[in-house]
C-alpha cells in the first residue's frame, strides 16, 4: 500500500516504493568480518525464502552511545572494507550510518544506501552532502519531531538533487527513557512521495535505560513489526543478532536470528493482504 505520487526507485538489488515489502537488516555494529558475514548471509536467505528484497545493514561506528565506555565499533576504514566485501561475495546492498560530512565520500564509495541517524536529521549539511553523493540516502525521523515536521527533512535532500530518498519512523520520545509509536505517521510520511520505513527494534528502545546503557523491549518486536505493516509501510528495518545477549551493542532491543524467518513470512502475508484490499477499495 503506497501512496499514488511515490516514484519508485532500486538500490542494486532491492527495490522501495514499487508496492512491495522490502527488509533492511543486520547487525547494530560491524563486530567482526566473520560474524557480519554470518550475519548477511543468514538474513540474506530468510528474506529471499520470504520473497522479500534485502539490503544488508550494519554501522562502522556508533557515535550515539549512552556511556564513554559503550563499545562504537570497528571504525571507518576496517568497516568499509568489510561491507564491501559482503556486496561483492553475499551479493547484497548495504546500508550505514554517516555522523560527518568528511565521512560521506569515503563511505559513498562502498554503501549503497546512506543512513542519516535519527539525531542528526536537521543538520542540514550533512544531509546535502548525503544528497550530493550519489546514493540512495534514509534519513531516520528524529524522536523529537512530530511527522509533519518531516517533510522538511525529505525537502532538503531533494533540493540537492536527490531522487532516492527514504524516510525512517523509530518512534517518538515519551516522557523518560520510552519511545511510543503513532502509527498516523504512517500514512502522514506517505504523502511526501517518499519510500516510507519503520525502524522496529529501535522504536523499542529504552534509552538510557540501563543507566550506562540503553535498554530495550524486544520481546514486543512481532506485534509492532506486524501493526507498521498493516499501516502500509514499504520496507521494515531490523537491527538482528544470533545471540542479542551478547551484543556489544543494542543488544536489549535486538531481534534473535531465530525468530526472523517467521516474522518475515507474516509480514510478507500481512502486507500482501493489506495491498489487496487497498486494489479492491480503489477499484
Amino acid at each position: 500500500m503506497t501512496s499514488r505520487n511515490k516514484k519508485p526507485f532500486s538500490v542494486g538489488s532491492a527495490t522501495f516504493g514499487d508496492g512491495r515489502l522490502a527488509v533492511i537488516a543486520g547487525p547494530c555494529v560491524i563486530e567482526s568480518e566473520e560474524h557480519a558475514m554470518m550475519m548477511a548471509g543468514e538474513c540474506a536467505k530468510r528474506a529471499r525464502d520470504a520473497g522479500l528484497d534485502y539490503v544488508f545493514k550494519s554501522s562502522f561506528d556508533k557515535a550515539n552511545r549512552s556511556s564513554i565506555k559503550s563499545f562504537r565499533g570497528i571504525g571507518m576504514s576496517a568497516g568499509l572494507e568489510i561491507l564491501r566485501t559482503i556486496k561483492e561475495e553475499i551479493g547484497v546492498p548495504v546500508l550505514t550510518d554517516i555522523h560527518d560530512v568528511s565521512q560521506v565520500e569515503r563511505v559513498a564509495e562502498v554503501a549503497d544506501i546512506l543512513q542519516i541517524p535519527a539525531f542528526l536529521c536537521r543538520q542540514t549539511d550533512l544531509i546535502i552532502a548525503a544528497a550530493k553523493s550519489g546514493r540512495a540516502v534514509n534519513i531516520k525521523k528524529g524522536q523529537f519531531l512530530a511527522p509533519e515536521d518531516a517533510r522538511n527533512i525529505v525537502e532538503k535532500a531533494q533540493s540537492a538533487g536527490c531522487d532516492r530518498v527514504m524516510l525512517t519512523e523509530r518512534g517518538v520520545s515519551f516522557g523518560y527513557k520510552n519511545l511510543v509509536v503513532d502509527m498516523r505517521s504512517f500514512p502522514i510520511m506517505s504523502e511526501f512521495g517518499v519510500p516510507i520505513v519503520f525502524d522496529v527494534t529501535h522504536s523499542l528502545q529504552l534509552p538510557g535505560g540501563l543507566g550506562h546503557a540503553t535498554g530495550g523491549l524486544a520481546q514486543y518486536i512481532e506485534p509492532l513489526a506486524r501493526a507498521g505493516v498493516a499501516s502500509g509501510v514499504d520496507a521494515v528495518f531490523m537491527e538482528v543478532h544470533e545471540a542479542p545477549e551478547h551484543a556489544p551493542s543494542d543488544g536489549p532491543n535486538m531481534l534473535p536470528l531465530k525468530r526472523l524467518a517467521p516474522l518475515l513470512e507474516t509480514l510478507r502475508d500481512i502486507h500482501e493482504l493489506v495491498g489487496q484490499r487497498a486494489q479492491t477499495a480503489a477499484n
